[in-house]
C-alpha cells in the first residue's frame, strides 16, 4: 500500500521498495554518497526483506525512483520506548525541491506512529547544510552530537 500523491505531485507514489527497484536504489545511494552496483543494492534489499522493523520506502514517479527513505524501528533503552531512526533519505537531483523529501518524511512519520514509536530521529553529515535547513523546516531539531569509530571498510 502506498501513499497517494497530493496536488502538485501528480503520479508520485510512496511505496515499499521491491527487488525490481535495485537499479534505482543503487542510483539513489550513489547520489547520497554511498555508491553500489545494482547487484549490491539487490543484496541489500534482500537482506532487509524479512526484517519487519526495517523498511525501505521509495518515491516512484511513472516507474522511475525519485527518492528513497530507510527507517528502523527499535526499542530505545534510555527512553524506555520505541523510536524510529531514519537511516537514509535521498532525492534524485531532478526531483529535489518538488516535495518528494517531505512526502517521504510524512510517510516515515506515519509508519513510526503506527509502529508505536515515541519519536523519530535522523542524522545528517555536518557538511550537508541545505539538508539541515530542510530538516529544520520539516520540524526536526538538533539534539545530539554524533561520534563514529569505523570498525572496517564501511
Amino acid at each position: 500500500m502506498g501513499t497517494a500523491s497530493t496536488p502538485g505531485r501528480e503520479s508520485l507514489l510512496v511505496r515499499p521498495a521491491s527487488a525490481q527497484d535495485a537499479a534505482g536504489v543503487a542510483m539513489l545511494l550513489e547520489v547520497l554518497g554511498y555508491p553500489c552496483s545494482r547487484d549490491e543494492a539487490a543484496a541489500r534489499l534482500l537482506a532487509l526483506r524479512d526484517e519487519p522493523d526495517q523498511q525501505i520506502l521509495v518515491a516512484d514517479r511513472h516507474g522511475q525512483l525519485a527518492g528513497l527513505l530507510a527507517l528502523d524501528l527499535m526499542y530505545y533503552l534510555p527512553l524506555g520506548a520505541r523510536t524510529c531512526r531514519i537511516t537514509a533519505l535521498v532525492v534524485s537531483g531532478t526531483e529535489q525541491r518538488r516535495g518528494v523529501g517531505r512526502m517521504l518524511l510524512r510517510e516515515a512519520e506515519l509508519r513510526a506512529r503506527q509502529g508505536g514509536a515515541a519519536r523519530i530521529e535522523l542524522t545528517s553529515a555536518s557538511h550537508r547544510h541545505e539538508a539541515h535547513e530542510f530538516y529544520r523546516a520539516c520540524g526536526f531539531g538538533e539534539s545530539a552530537l554524533r561520534f563514529l569509530k569505523r570498525l572496517g571498510d564501511a
